[in-house]
């Protein structure tokens, strides 16, 4: 009876979800439609934009457009059908061995193992879950380091790397290793030669992300893990922006440890995974202990739903591939030609060779970022990492591209998407035309540069 209870609650809640969902894609597209009408053109748009905040019950009700895929991505409507038993009906606790309702989770989560695993080439048992992409990347270089400090002390990473990377390498500088952070080029990517010179005997770990975060540029992730095979050193890569966006194959890469997060690749937030090899192993020290969960690297219960949806992300990016690859090049094309075309002086940072299209990081000259951000409020944007746009330091990923401190300022991180359309781009165009075209117009510099005034060579003074 209390079975059949929640199975008629769990119905009647995916038919609400469903109705919710396409209600809210309704408001969307008419709220899409009608914004677009008020601004007949791109000024009407600036001018209807810049109200307050719930001005009218048109804005109170229409969402902004979503274009910061890299800080978060939408939830697959597919992913959370998949999820929905598993809060509902098959709750058990995936390590209780004694009753079906354990096993049945367990069933599924070593499907989702199984799913996460052939994504990236690798074996199930080779996936651990974790709570996220950063408890991953702490877990392995933090965990390879220690395990191995009394034969190995050096870790070598790249100064372009996410913050929970920096940090966990910063931590194990007080700890007493030796660390190297590599410099980049101006297009972003490490200097094979920098890496092998950096490697010494006691070089126990290499950590160089796979995809940027802030702007997009790819790493030679095979070549790397080639060099750290032949010197017997483990390589550990940040794939957080990279799994089921780009081609990845653990062995075919030589990679030993990789991190993935779940709400990146448009599954549910709160949990990731990542790849230990078991041949050659890799041996870990963990960081949460307990009951021994995930091969006594990963204490405490799988949380089942989430590790579920993981699993359906997973599979869902490797069956999607191409077509997902394919529209997002196709967006990145029409946004930048339709800047680029309209829009002077606005530079891409990072090397356009070695790039995922669905990362569009551009510098706006003569325009404050954070200043952009706000005018553009009808449009989810960042200037970098959403980890660290509290801060208005100008982003660390630029400077250590060399740019100057106004350019790093004036950047702007465009995210594309599954689920961004073509309708959305062309709006976005127009509303930075307008908007940077308007900022400009108010910057004293901008007029000082288009009386031919070069403005490195003034030497300001302070009051």
């Amino acid at each position: 009876m209390f079975s059949r209870t929640l199975r008629t609650l769990g119905a009647r809640a995916a038919a609400s979800t469903s109705r919710i969902a396409t209600a809210a894609n309704l408001t969307r597209t008419q709220g899409l439609s009608t914004t677009t009408r008020l601004g007949a053109t791109a000024a009407e748009a600036v001018t209807n934009h810049n109200k307050p905040t719930g001005s009218t019950d048109l804005e109170k009700n229409t969402m902004p457009i979503y274009l910061d895929a890299q800080a978060t991505t939408p939830l697959d409507p597919r992913v959370l059908d998949a999820m929905m038993p598993y809060m509902t009906e098959s709750y058990g606790n995936p390590h209780s061995r004694t009753h079906k309702y354990g096993w049945e989770t367990e069933q599924a989560v070593d499907k989702a193992r199984e799913q996460i695993a052939s994504l990236i080439g690798a074996h199930p048992k080779e996936i651990i879950f974790t709570s996220g992409a950063t408890e991953a990347n702490n877990t392995a270089i933090k965990g390879v380091a220690r395990f191995y400090k009394g034969k190995k002390n050096h870790i070598i990473t790249a100064q372009t790397e996410h913050k929970c990377v920096l940090d966990s390498c910063r931590v194990l500088q007080e700890e007493g290793f030796e660390v190297t952070y590599l410099p980049v080029s101006k297009g972003g990517r490490i200097s094979l030669d920098d890496l092998k010179e950096a490697m010494r005997p006691t070089t126990a770990l290499v950590s160089i992300m796979t995809v940027n975060n802030e702007i997009g540029v790819v790493q030679d992730i095979a070549e790397i893990g080639r060099m750290c095979r032949e010197r017997r050193i483990f390589f550990h890569t940040d794939a957080a922006q990279a799994a089921g966006k780009i081609p990845l194959d653990v062995n075919a890469m030589n990679i030993d440890l990789m991190s993935i997060s779940g709400h990146k690749l448009y599954g549910p937030k709160g949990v990731g995974a990542l790849y230990v090899r078991r041949r050659p192993r890799v041996r870990l020290e963990p960081i949460i202990t307990g009951g021994g969960q995930e091969r006594g690297l990963r204490s405490g219960t799988v949380p089942s739903p989430l590790v579920v949806g993981l699993g359906a992300a997973a599979e869902l990016a490797a069956r999607e591939f191409e077509y997902d690859y394919a529209h997002v090049t196709k967006l990145a094309q029409r946004l930048i030609g339709g800047i680029q075309s309209r829009v002077t002086h606005v530079v891409r940072n990072g090397d356009p060779a070695h790039m995922y299209p669905g990362c569009v990081n551009l510098s706006f000259s003569f325009v404050e970022g954070e200043s952009l951000l706000m005018a553009l409020k009808n449009v989810a944007l960042s200037s970098g990492s959403a980890c660290t746009s509290a801060s208005l330091e100008p982003s660390y990923v630029l400077r250590a591209l060399g740019a100057e401190d106004d350019m790093a300022h004036s950047s702007i991180r465009f995210g594309l998407g599954r689920f961004t359309t073509e309708s959305e781009v062309d709006y976005v165009v127009d509303n930075v035309e307008a908007h940077v075209n308007r900022l400009r117009e108010m910057s004293p510099l901008w007029e000082m540069f288009q009386e031919g005034i070069d403005l490195k060579t003034i030497q300001w003074s302070q009051h």
